[in-house]
Parts: structure tokens; C-alpha cells; sequence
């Protein structure tokens, strides 16, 4: 018997640990899963985790890009087709769905499936069954579906770009995975996971200054973009990487980016007043300035581009002392 190919995931963030606690309540069952989640947050790793851990997880899971796929060649990649179903079809070809029959198929970005292409889909999903372009006969399949996607959906059917009942077809069981912004203590966890994986002859080692620096970038390629970073880092590096080791776009902070990040109540809340929105903004702004800089004001009123003696009156008006 073939052993099943462990899928490890890092964390120490406690909505990754709740998110893996209902991934293990419905692993076996052959309920769809929709994975959403920003670019680049690792759904793709989570949908093969989820079928690694199944007990499909012997049998084949198939992996597939919907976005690099042509919508003119897609039926055909899915479904399959007979041979002369086509001028080009010169041999049978089977479909993705069919490869992947006794495991798991996973359809990256769905936000971008054809809509002509939806109710075919529908129909596979509900009867089980496949039937390939140019083909007389259908043929049963036992496949679990993995989505993903980088939107949330809702807003597709409103647009009308998207069928209502595939979407409650797919959103069976909804995983939200967060951004790396919003779980900072997977930072160090699955950076220097990657610099092990890249230089594992390397003793590679973080100085404080530089692990500030990743913990607070806001990250907007998420893993992806850690990765890269890290892999860089790891071909040019020798023992411990200094700050100035870092990129720019991490070493040298925004103080835009820190206000963006330090309160999303302010703009969404209707109750407050233009004075409070500001206030709010000011206090976190300067709160997190505080924070990213060991609580030296000299330093967080450079990276605010304040005098020290404002920083501190407004430390004293916000009671941040």
C-alpha cells in the first residue's frame, strides 16, 4: 500500500488551530470545501492537506490552475473528449475529473470559472457523473471538491457573474485562512522553516532588528511573498541576517502603512464622529509607532516625522505613557 505524503502546517496563531480543528470534523466526509482567502495565503497547501489527511489520501488529487487554463480549452481539460470531437482531437483524451476519480480535485481561483461553463459543472457535481465532449456515454466518478478563492463569492452572484446554486453547491463548508498580517507569531515560525529548506547547510540566524522588521511588514503577497524573501536571503547570507540585509520594502516602514493598519474600526463604525475617527487614528497610529519601536519615543517620532516634544504631549493626551 502506497503511504500518504505528510502535509505539515506551521502555526501558532489560534485561528489557524481552529481552522485545522473543523478541517479534522469534516476531513472524511465527502462534503465540498471552499477555501478563501487573499493571493498568495497558501489555499493550495491547505486543499492538500485536507485530502493528505483524508482517507482519500492514497488515491490521486489533482491540482488545478483555473485561471492559467484558455476558457476555450477548460471543457476539455475538465471532462475530457473522444477522439474527432474536435478538428484538433486527434486521440482520447481523459478529463481532469476522471484522473482525479477516487480522490480529490482542486479548483483554484473558481471566482474565474466561465459562467458559460457553470452549469456543466453543476450538473458533474450533482449526478456524479462526467460525460466528455463528443461522447455518447457517461461515466461515474467519486471525486471530492476543494475550491478556492481569492474573493468572497456572495459578490460574484450578485453581480450575476456567478450561478447562486453552484456557489451553495461548492460553499458547503466555508475555511477562511487569514493573511499573514493578521497572524504575526506564524512570522518567525515559517520564515526560518524556509531558510532551513533553502540553506539547510547554513546555520542562518534573525538579529532582533531584522525579525521586527518581518514581524511588522504588512506582507501583501502573504506566504508567497515570505518564501521568495526568504530564499533570497538564504543564497546571500552568512550566519545572522542584519536589518540592512533585508529588503527595502521591509526595512524601511511607512508611517501610511502603519495608519492603515492600526484601526479599520474607525472608517466602518457609523456612530463616530468626525473628531473621534480622527482621535482613534491618532492614538493607534502613535500606539503602534511606540510598539514597533521598543517604546523609544526618540525613535517613534522620527519614524512619524514629529518633534519629540509633540510625540510626547500626545503620548500624555492619550495616556499611552
Amino acid at each position: 500500500m502506497k503511504q500518504v505524503q505528510s502535509i505539515t502546517l506551521l502555526t501558532q496563531n489560534q485561528k489557524v488551530k481552529d481552522i485545522l480543528h473543523k478541517i479534522q470534523q469534516v476531513v472524511d466526509s465527502d462534503s465540498s470545501i471552499l477555501l478563501i482567502g487573499e493571493t498568495g495565503v497558501g489555499k493550495e497547501l491547505f486543499a492538500e492537506y485536507i485530502h493528505r489527511t483524508s482517507s482519500r489520501g492514497n488515491n490521486p488529487f489533482v491540482k488545478v490552475g483555473l485561471n492559467a487554463i484558455p476558457s476555450e480549452l477548460l471543457e476539455s481539460e475538465l471532462f475530457g473528449h473522444e477522439r474527432g470531437a474536435f478538428t484538433s482531437a486527434s486521440y482520447e483524451k481523459k478529463g481532469l475529473f476522471e484522473l482525479a476519480n477516487g480522490g480529490s480535485i482542486f479548483l483554484d481561483d473558481i471566482d474565474d470559472f466561465p459562467l458559460h461553463l457553470q452549469t456543466k459543472l453543476l450538473r458533474v457535481l450533482e449526478s456524479r457523473e462526467i460525460m466528455r465532449i463528443g461522447g455518447v456515454d457517461t461515466i461515474r466518478i467519486d471525486v471530492r471538491l476543494i475550491t478556492a478563492s481569492k474573493i468572497d463569492l456572495k459578490d460574484h452572484v450578485n453581480a450575476g457573474n456567478f450561478r447562486a446554486d453552484l456557489f451553495y453547491r461548492i460553499n458547503v463548508v466555508p475555511i477562511y485562512i487569514p493573511p499573514l498580517r493578521e497572524r504575526p507569531e506564524d512570522i518567525p515560525l515559517i520564515f526560518n522553516h524556509y531558510l532551513k529548506h533553502y540553506a539547510p547547510y547554513k546555520e542562518l540566524t534573525l538579529s532582533n532588528e531584522a525579525l521586527k522588521h518581518l514581524i511588522h511588514y504588512n506582507w501583501p503577497g502573504n506566504i508567497r511573498e515570505l518564501r521568495n524573501t526568504a530564499q533570497r536571503l538564504s543564497l546571500f547570507s552568512l550566519g545572522e541576517i542584519k536589518e540592512n540585509d533585508l529588503p527595502p520594502e521591509i526595512r524601511e516602514s511607512n508611517p501610511v502603512q502603519l495608519l492603515i493598519k492600526a484601526c479599520n474600526h474607525c472608517f466602518s463604525s457609523d456612530g463616530m464622529t468626525f473628531q473621534e475617527i480622527v482621535a482613534c487614528l491618532e492614538h493607534n497610529l502613535i500606539s503602534e509607532a511606540l510598539k514597533q519601536n521598543d517604546h523609544n519615543q526618540s525613535a517613534a517620532a522620527r519614524k512619524l516625522g514629529l518633534s519629540l516634544s509633540t510625540l510626547r504631549d500626545k503620548i500624555k493626551k492619550y495616556s499611552l505613557s
